[in-house]
């Protein structure tokens, strides 16, 4: 038994001398006047499986600078940020590996295909179970600009660095290696880390490690740094001193955060105040120094109505400075010692992270509004929103993602996630998660929990898996539905009250689960808005059916505390008070709002338009149903005046969107009505209902490629010009029309193609449309554009080209176009350029195409946004052999897509450039719709 337990003290000491064993030495000496860093350097890590590994791995990260095809130049690309696919080769980093040696003696070593920050090394030797390999490596890393990732050198000539050296990759039973992307997620072993960095004397180095040795040179200093059990990198070199230390009996803080212009001493009582609150929750910091960085502020800020001017106090500074100072303390406390894979787990430090900062604010700010100072305000206080307290935004942008199907499950792969899910949602989610599971459990298990997690697992190697065992054990109620629902799928909760029946002593009621998911939910009794009881119902499948004491209830709601994330409220009350008090009143209010799930709601907001120039300037009122959060159902009511057409126009529209969890991503069917003006003084009215599907990859909402096939019925009638009688003019027509749409819009590669059928009383006919762009790593851009049409049935009056194809400006009879001046044949409006049908720029002698037409256009850069562009094609008329059309020109592209001009230089016409009036000759393109502009923000986030 005694040599039993020995031999079980000597293989603990064992691993736990060899869990301790991995070491990284590094010798850089900085070239800051060639952007350049030498580097000598050592690697030693152990194998701590049972398994005997022939390869290695290690993260070259300095190396995702290196071309414009990495997954870090993808990744920036996919959001739609051209300044690294544009940037100059000096501006882009790289590193360049001299040799990779064991004992002496070379190793071969590659970097992977399509992943080259990954170095795949052979060893010598296979590396046995508990054995560690020993590496030396020489290497130049190239700095890139920081203005791609804000890592790099600033054009001011200040160094922010990270993941800069080598780094062992890890192998717990397989290799843990993925490329940069941007998402500061390096997962690396904890490890001794020496430096020794030669810099210039003009510069301040700041790092996490422990200063052990300075040497001051005439031109250069070298400065020694060392730290136990490390798994940072950052390294900042600044010329003059922009970091603050404050000291605490604990830690220090090392800081460059914007302070607000605090006094130094309220910072450094907000400090310790913070600091207070981190190792009462988390128990002692092994490490000397925490590092928060300005950068950390930027990539994670705290989000709330920071969008506003500067210069609107919304918050009191010091809570402004204070919890960017936690959030980023918090995070940066879990990121040095709770060792996640944080490419795969990152939902438990988000969660952690996200939780602290929700009970730090109902510490010691339980009376903060979300609006801050600004729910005080006149005229703010009337909207629902003033009364969101500030933790509530938490909620709120959750639901966002929810309520418009793009949430994504906590446990998918960070580089999975949409741009406003990784930065946002799910960050939220993971935090508003926990406090759903701290509610259900009680007792404040959860939070005894997480603090006794961290104090024992402290800088350990583990797994989301390790949490949830952990937590289990200490408490007896099942939580499966967190771990196996809420985290790993989808799901949303939205539960109602179907069925009361009471009497003097009991209320025998059916809760309804309007979700497939296995989540509890909470409900509680009031009396006049006091809390009587307040129970968790659990394993709803589809409905359950419960009796409960009366006590004098007048009321029974569902989620009272809002705790639950729940999509929607409007249905979680009762009254029992008789039927009709379960009517929700109606309430008007001006603007949109949050919405109050106790009223139902109309929204007023006032209007100002141009849509065209015939109505000119138009004012109105909009009554609509739409909140902050979007509905499926929506309303939407627009009366208004002209001012030049001196008549009352708008629209109204009704549409209603069901949602799925697979490819087939959205329905949505509804119907618009419309009055304005097509000509001046000639109105058109319309009448469009629609289905349409919406189609997106399910398993990769980062994917640009989108499907839509659409339905719909169009009914217009227009006035007739009385002044310009004919026979042939038929004001009011009807027709059915298909049109099936595939895009995949990406700032590198774009393509787009539609397929179109319309049948009407007097034609048919069908068209398709191509669209191809590219962005070469040479910078320049091609553009490609084809379209065909072709009637299949046409007997419309020959002498009108009202429903024809156009080869230069389109009819647009269907009235989908967003054209200023649609009947204008003469003077600036008539000049808007709008690529459709023929897609040319030149007014050609024939303009038109009865019977078939097939365009190509094309355009490439001459110069930034200066292109030329060339179309050709041909148009063919009943009675007439088909005619070839060309044209030829500059365009300049302002705005792609939005803002462009067009010069015609050569078409059928001859030399269009010398001829008379060739101002009249210039195309636009432009828009001045906003939700088109807001198009921009939306495809970086979405």
């Amino acid at each position: 038994m005694k040599l039993r337990l020995f031999s079980y003290i000597i293989f603990t000491l064992i691993c736990f001398t060899s869990f301790s064993q991995n070491k990284i030495d590094v010798k850089a000496v900085f070239d800051i006047e060639n952007k350049q860093i030498k580097i000598s350097q050592t690697i030693q890590y152990q194998n701590t499986t049972q398994d005997e590994l022939q390869t290695i791995y290690l993260n070259d990260w300095s190396n995702s600078y290196s071309t414009k095809k990495t997954p870090l130049a993808i990744r920036i690309a996919d959001e739609y940020k051209n300044d690294f696919h544009l940037a100059k080769n000096g501006d882009r980093g790289y590193s360049a590996i001299t040799s990779i040696k064991q004992n002496n003696e070379d190793l071969v070593f590659q970097q992977l295909k399509n992943q080259i920050d990954i170095i795949k090394v052979e060893l010598k030797a296979p590396l046995k179970p508990n054995d560690s390999y020993k590496i030396h490596l020489e290497y130049i890393v190239q700095i890139p600009n920081a203005k791609f990732t804000s890592y790099g050198i600033t054009d001011s000539g200040n160094l922010n660095l990270r993941y800069w050296y080598i780094t062992p990759a890890i192998y717990n039973g397989e290799w843990q290696y993925y490329s940069n992307q941007n998402l500061d997620d390096l997962f690396i072993p904890k490890s001794d880390i020496t430096l020794e960095i030669e810099h210039p004397n003009n510069y301040t180095l700041t790092s996490e490690l422990n200063l052990s040795k300075q040497i001051q040179l005439a031109d250069k200093q070298i400065i020694k740094l060392e730290g136990k059990n490390r798994n940072s990198n950052k390294l900042f070199l600044s010329k003059g001193s922009n970091f603050n230390t404050i000291q605490s009996e604990d830690f220090s803080i090392v800081s460059n955060i914007s302070d607000e212009g605090l006094e130094v001493i309220e910072k450094v009582l907000i400090t310790e105040k913070v600091t207070k609150f981190i190792l009462k929750n988390f128990g002692e910091y092994p490490h000397k120094k925490l590092l928060l960085t300005e950068i950390d502020n930027v990539k994670d800020p705290v989000y709330g109505v920071n969008f506003l001017p500067k210069f609107i106090k919304t918050y009191p500074i010091h809570f402004q400075y204070e919890l960017k100072l936690l959030k980023i303390a918090l995070h940066n406390y879990l990121e040095n010692t709770l060792l996640v894979n944080p490419r795969k787990e990152q939902w438990l430090l988000d969660g952690i992270q996200i939780y602290y900062l929700m009970n730090y604010v109902e510490e010691y700010y339980p009376n903060m509004k979300f609006l801050g100072a600004l729910a005080d305000f006149w005229g703010v206080k009337s909207f629902h929103i003033s009364d969101m307290m500030y933790n509530d935004k938490y909620t709120l942008a959750a639901m966002s993602a929810a309520r418009t199907n793009r949430d994504q499950p906590l446990t998918m792969q960070k580089d999975s996630l949409l741009k406003f899910n990784t930065n946002i949602a799910n960050k939220y989610k993971a935090g508003i998660g926990l406090k759903y599971l701290d509610d259900f459990i009680n007792e404040q298990v959860l939070e005894n929990s997480i603090t006794s997690f961290l104090s024992n697992n402290k800088l350990k190697q583990i797994t989301a898996k390790d949490f949830e065992i952990y937590l289990k054990s200490k408490t007896n109620k099942n939580i499966d539905w967190f771990f196996e629902d809420y985290l790993t799928t989808r799901k949303k909760i939205d539960f109602k009250i179907r069925k009361v029946l009471k009497t003097e002593d009991s209320i025998t009621l059916t809760i309804k689960n309007k979700r497939d998911n296995s989540m509890p939910i909470s409900l509680y009794t009031l009396n006049n808005d006091s809390i009587i009881s307040k129970t968790w119902i659990e394993n709803i499948t589809k409905s359950k059916t419960l009796t409960i004491p009366r006590n004098n209830a007048d009321k029974l709601v569902l989620n009272y505390e809002k705790i639950v994330p729940e999509i929607n409220l409007r249905d979680n009350w009762k009254s029992l008070k008789g039927f009709f008090f379960n009517n929700k009143p109606l309430q008007f209010r001006l603007f949109k709002d949050i919405e109050d799930p106790h009223y139902n709601q109309v929204f007023l907001m006032p209007i100002a338009e141009f849509n065209n120039i015939y109505d000119g300037l138009t004012l109105g009122m909009r009554a609509y149903n739409t909140t902050i959060l979007r509905k499926l159902f929506k309303y939407k009511i627009e009366p208004s005046y002209a001012f030049k057409s001196r008549s009352l126009t708008g629209s109204a529209s009704l549409s209603k969107t069901h949602y799925f969890n697979n490819d087939l991503f959205a329905i949505n069917y509804g119907i618009v009505g419309s009055y304005t003006s097509y000509a001046e003084d000639l109105f058109v009215r319309q009448i469009k209902p629609s289905v349409t599907l919406l189609f997106r990859r399910n398993d990769d909402l980062r994917s640009n490629k989108r499907q839509t096939l659409k339905f719909r019925y169009l009914d217009i009638k227009r006035d007739e010009d009385v002044l310009n009688i004919s026979p042939t003019f038929r004001p009011n027509y009807k027709l059915f029309n298909i049109r099936y749409r595939n895009s995949n819009d990406n700032l590198i590669n774009f393509n787009k193609w539609y397929a179109d059928f319309q049948i009407g009383e007097k034609f048919s006919k069908m068209s398709f449309n191509y669209e191809y762009r590219r962005l070469f790593q040479s910078n320049r851009q091609l553009n490609l554009r084809m379209f065909a049409g072709a009637f299949l049935k046409n007997k419309t009056d020959i002498t009108s080209d009202y429903f024809s194809f156009a080869l230069d400006r389109p009819t647009d009879y269907l009235f989908d176009l967003p054209y200023l001046g649609r009947s204008e044949a003469s003077g600036i409006f008539s000049q808007q350029y709008i690529d459709a049908e023929g897609g040319f720029k030149s007014k050609l002698e024939t303009p038109f195409a009865n019977q078939w037409i097939t365009t190509f256009n094309a355009s490439t850069t001459l110069w930034k946004y200066i292109l030329a562009y060339g179309d050709i094609g041909f148009v063919k008329n009943k009675f007439n052999d088909p005619h070839f059309v060309y044209d030829s020109g500059v365009r300049v592209n302002l705005v792609t897509d939005y803002f462009e001009i067009y010069f015609p230089v050569y078409s059928n016409l001859g030399w269009e450039i010398g001829q008379p009036n060739y101002d009249e000759k210039i195309r636009f393109k432009f828009t001045v719709d906003p939700q088109v502009l807001l198009g921009l923000f939306r495809r970086r986030w979405y």
